[in-house]
C-alpha cells in the first residue's frame, strides 16, 4: 500500500506540474518553438540524411552549482508527448539527471504531416522493417531504424556529451509503443548505445523473428567473455488491458532476453493497470523509480523489486571513508600507502568490469572499523544479499554462542549426536548411528549415505521430517555408518544435524535463539533466514543479510569471540572452529584450504611471512575473510559460478596492503 500511495501522490504532483508548465508555455511561446521552464530547445541536423530535428534539454537544478559533477542522461523519443511526464517523474524521483528529448523530423513532407500529424516521421524512424505493401512503403519509407540510430549515436549523443557534463557510463533510453519497438531494436543491434533501456508496450509483434536473428548475431553469453554480454538493464512494461496479440510477443521477447543467461543483463517486466495508452503514466513513474536504483547504491525502501530483478549499478560505488549509518559498525578511513590505495582502487574497477566474475560488494574493515566500502552490479548498502553456504559458518557461530551460554560444553562435541535428541526411536537406526558426534557433523564427516532417489521421495514430507523427525528419517535410511564412510563429504545434511541439536538444547527454539542471542546483539535486523522443511532454520544455505552485517560475523572471529569487550562466542570453541582440522579431498577445493567447524582455513604468504586466514565461504562468492594478526576482516558478495578467481586480488593486493602497515 505504501508504494501504491506514493505512486499516486507522484502522479498527482506530476499533473500539477504539467498544468503549471502548460500555462507558462501558452503565455510565453505563442507562435514560437516550445519553451518551458528549464527546457532548452536546440536544433540539430542529421548530417547523413539532411533531416532536421530538435532536442529538448532539461538540466538538473544544481547543474550550475556543481561544475565538477557529471550527470547521467535520460534520452527519450516522441519528445513532445513524453516531455512533461518524464520531467515531472524525474523531478520527484530522480533529480540529478539530464533529460534529452528527441523530436520528430521538423522538415517532413507537408502533405504527410497534414494527413497523419506532426509525428509522421516516427513510423519511418522507429520501425525495423519495410512494409510489405509497396504503396505504403513508398509513402512512409518504413524500416529506417538503423539510420535513426546512427543519428542518435553519432549526432545527438556526441553533441550532448560535448556540450554538457555527462556521465558516459550512465545513459538511458526511454521509448513507448513504436518508440518501445525502437528501443528493442537498439538493445539487440547496438546494445552499448545505452546502459539502461526503458521499453514501454513495444510493438514487436511482427519483429520477433528479426529480433531473434539479431540475438544470434550477438552470440550466446560466455562468462569468460565480457564482450558477449549485452551489459544492460532493461525495464519492459505493458498494460493489463492490452490485447494478447500485443502482450504475448512482448512476453516472448522477455523470454528471449532471459534465455541468454547473461550475467551482465538485468531484465524486469511489469504489467501496469490500463490499456495501451492508459498504462503510459504509471510506466513512466515506475520506470523512473526503477532507474533510480541503477544509479543509487542505497535501495529505496519503497522498491519491491527482487534481488534478481534489481538493475545493475551503472557505476561502482567506492567510499574510502564510509558513512556511519548507525548500524552498529564503527567507521574510519582507508590508511595505507598511496600506491597500495591506488592498487585497491584498481581492483575495485576490475571487479566492476567483471574481470573476476559477477561480484556485488567488497568491504574492508581494519582494527574493527569499516574503512573501505564498495558495491557493484546488484550490490546495495542496505540490500540483504544471498549467503549460500556461508550460512554454515554462521550456524557454527550459533553453536559457539550456545556453548558460551552453557547449553553445551566443549566435551559435548565428542558425544554421540543422538545423545541430545530425546524424541528419537533408536531401535530403527542404521548400524553405527551413534558414531556421529557434533565434531564429526561440524567437519562434514557424519558418514551418512542416502540413496538419492529414495530421498527424493521423502525430502518434502514436512510431517515426517518435522523437528527431530529429520534426524530420525536420515538415520533410518542411511547405509551403515562406519569409519570408512565417515570421511569428508560436503553437503547440507551435516549442518541440519547440528541445527537439530541446537534446537534441542537451547530454551525455546533455535529460530528464537538465533534472533535473540546472535542477531539482535549484533544489531542485525534486515535479514531473511529461511526454514528447512523440518521447520528448523536452514543451517547450510538460504539466508540473506547485508554486506555490512557480514562484517559483524567476521569481527566476532577477529576478536576471538568477544563483542563489546565481553565474551560472546566460546573462545575455545572458536579457536577449534577456525583451525584446519580436515583436508578435504574434493576437486573444487583449493589445495591449500583446510576445513574446521564449517569455517575454512588457509595460510597466506606475504613476502617472507605467513599469515593465518580463516573464512566462511558460500557459493557464488560470499566470503567473510579474517586475518586476525592484521586486525583485518574482508567481506565479498557476488553471484559468480567460478567463484575462486576473486581471491587472487585478495591474496596479492588487499592483504599485503595491510601487512605493510
Amino acid at each position: 500500500m505504501k508504494s501504491i500511495t506514493k505512486g499516486l501522490l507522484v502522479l498527482l504532483l506530476i499533473t500539477t506540474n504539467n498544468v503549471f508548465t502548460q500555462k507558462n508555455s501558452v503565455n510565453e511561446t505563442a507562435g514560437s518553438s516550445l519553451e518551458l521552464p528549464q527546457i532548452r530547445v536546440v536544433p540539430i541536423k542529421d548530417t547523413k540524411t539532411e533531416r532536421n530535428y530538435e532536442l529538448y534539454i532539461e538540466l538538473p537544478e544544481d547543474y550550475a552549482e556543481n561544475p565538477d559533477k557529471k550527470y547521467p542522461v535520460l534520452y527519450y523519443t516522441d519528445a513532445v508527448w513524453h516531455l512533461e511526464m518524464l520531467s515531472g517523474a524525474t523531478e520527484y524521483l530522480l533529480e540529478d539527471i539530464i533529460l534529452v528529448g528527441i523530436s520528430w523530423q521538423l522538415d517532413i513532407n507537408e502533405d504527410l504531416k497534414n494527413e497523419r500529424g506532426a509525428h509522421v516521421s516516427r513510423f519511418r524512424d522507429y520501425s525495423m522493417s519495410e512494409h510489405s505493401n509497396p504503396e505504403i512503403q513508398e509513402k512512409y519509407q518504413l524500416g529506417q531504424a538503423n539510420n535513426h540510430l546512427d543519428f542518435i549515436r553519432n549526432e545527438v549523443i556526441t553533441y550532448v556529451d560535448k556540450t554538457y557534463r555527462t556521465d558516459p557510463n550512465s545513459r538511458t533510453y526511454f521509448g513507448y509503443s513504436l518508440g518501445g519497438e525502437f528501443g528493442a531494436y537498439i538493445l539487440m543491434s547496438q546494445p552499448d548505445t545505452f546502459n539502461n533501456y526503458i521499453i514501454g508496450s513495444p510493438t514487436v509483434k511482427d519483429e520477433l523473428e528479426y529480433l531473434k536473428e539479431l540475438n544470434t548475431k550477438i552470440g550466446p553469453y560466455e562468462s569468460s567473455n565480457r564482450n558477449s554480454s549485452l551489459n544492460a538493464n532493461v525495464f519492459i512494461a505493458y498494460g493489463s488491458l492490452e490485447d494478447e496479440s500485443v502482450t504475448e510477443p512482448i512476453d516472448e521477447f522477455v523470454k528471449l532476453l532471459n534465455d541468454r543467461r547473461d550475467g551482465g543483463l538485468s531484465v524486469l517486466k511489469e504489467v501496469m493497470n490500463g490499456s495501451h495508452s492508459g498504462a503510459f503514466p504509471m510506466t513512466a513513474v515506475r520506470s523512473v523509480s526503477w532507474l533510480s536504483s541503477a544509479l543509487n547504491p542505497i535501495a529505496s525502501d519503497d522498491n519491491d523489486i527482487s534481488f534478481w530483478s534489481i538493475p545493475l549499478l551503472n557505476n561502482p560505488y567506492i567510499n574510502q571513508a564510509p558513512e556511519d549509518r548507525k548500524d552498529g559498525l564503527s567507521v574510519g578511513k582507508l590508511s595505507v600507502g598511496n600506491k597500495d590505495q591506488n592498487t585497491i582502487l584498481e581492483v575495485s574497477q576490475e571487479i566492476f568490469e567483471g574481470k573476476y566474475g559477477n561480484y556485488d560488494a567488497l568491504l574492508i574493515s581494519h582494527k574493527n572499523k569499516l574503512v573501505y566500502e564498495s558495491y557493484y552490479k546488484k550490490g546495495r548498502i542496505n540490500l540483504p544479499h544471498g549467503q549460500a553456504s556461508a550460512v554454515k559458518g554462521y550456524t557454527s557461530l550459533v553453536l559457539g554462542r550456545a556453548i558460551e551460554m552453557g547449553y553445551l560444553s566443549m566435551d559435548d562435541l565428542d558425544k554421540p549426536l543422538i545423545h541430545f535428541l530425546k524424541d528419537l526411536d533408536l531401535t530403527k537406526f542404521t548400524p553405527g548411528a551413534d558414531k556421529i558426534t557434533l565434531h564429526k557433523a561440524l567437519t562434514m564427516q557424519g558418514g551418512l549415505t542416502i540413496d538419492r532417489e529414495k530421498w527424493k521421495e521423502i525430502e518434502n514430507d514436512s510431517i515426517r521430517l518435522k523437528g527431530q523427525g529429520l534426524v530420525q528419517t536420515l538415520l533410518e535410511h542411511s547405509e551403515p555408518i562406519t569409519d570408512e564412510t565417515q570421511s569428508y563429504l560436503y553437503g547440507n545434511f551435516n549442518p541440519m544435524l547440528v541445527m537439530t541439536v541446537i534446537d534441542a538444547v537451547v530454551p525455546g527454539s533455535a529460530e528464537a535463539f538465533i534472533k535473540k542471542e546472535l542477531l539482535d546483539p549484533l544489531g542485525i535486523t534486515d535479514y531473511e533466514w529461511s526454514k528447512h522443511v523440518s521447520g528448523l532454520p536452514q543451517a547450510g544455505w538460504q539466508a540473506r543479510i547485508t554486506s555490512r552485517d557480514m562484517l559483524k560475523f567476521g569481527h566476532l572471529v577477529q576478536n576471538r569471540g568477544k563483542l563489546n569487550g565481553e565474551q560472546f562466542i566460546s573462545e575455545a570453541y572458536l579457536e577449534k572452529a577456525t583451525s584446519g582440522i580436515v583436508r578435504p579431498a574434493i576437486d573444487w577445493m583449493p589445495k591449500n584450504y583446510l576445513y574446521g567447524y564449517f569455517w575454512y582455513y588457509t595460510p597466506v604468504q606475504v613476502g617472507n611471512k605467513t599469515y593465518d586466514m580463516t573464512l566462511a565461504w558460500g557459493g557464488g562468492g560470499q566470503r567473510v575473510i579474517v586475518v586476525e594478526e592484521l586486525d583485518l576482516t574482508i567481506v565479498i558478495s557476488g553471484y559468480d559460478r567460478d567463484d575462486d578467481k576473486i581471491m587472487k586480488p585478495i591474496f596479492e593486493t588487499v592483504v599485503p596492503a595491510f601487512a605493510k602497515n
